[in-house]
């Protein structure tokens, strides 16, 4: 069965930090590639941040480059965004997404909320 939770979403003042993580089981986590995907109320979901696996190489969306940093861990079937300089429009809730190209088969977890408020 495959799963992908998220958590270290919570409520965070501007200016601060937050770790997201996103565990994965189920399927062969180092065949695919890893993503953080956020959905603002109103909003389309957008793409934040991806990873590939073996020779990594990362993207981040303009809005986050510089702040946000995606990693991952494939002994422990794990993704993490590390989130610096929050701003109240970084305020969504987060989803993790793996995706693997050679099948197209594509696992989403079910989101973590990250709200930036004074």
């Amino acid at each position: 069965q495959v799963q992908l939770v998220e958590s270290g979403g919570g409520l965070v003042q501007p200016g601060g930090s937050l770790r997201l993580s996103c565990a994965a089981s189920g399927f062969t986590f180092s065949n695919y590639i890893m993503s953080w995907y956020r959905q603002a109320p109103g909003k389309e979901r957008e793409l934040v941040a991806a990873i590939t696996s073996i020779i990594v190489s990362t993207n981040y969306a303009d809005s986050v480059r510089g702040r946000f940093t995606i990693s991952r861990d494939n002994a422990k079937n794990t993704i993490y965004l590390q989130m610096n300089s929050l701003k109240p429009e970084d305020t969504a809730v987060y989803y993790c997404k793996a995706y693997r190209p050679l099948t197209a088969a594509t696992y989403w977890g079910k989101g973590t909320l990250v709200t930036v408020s004074s």
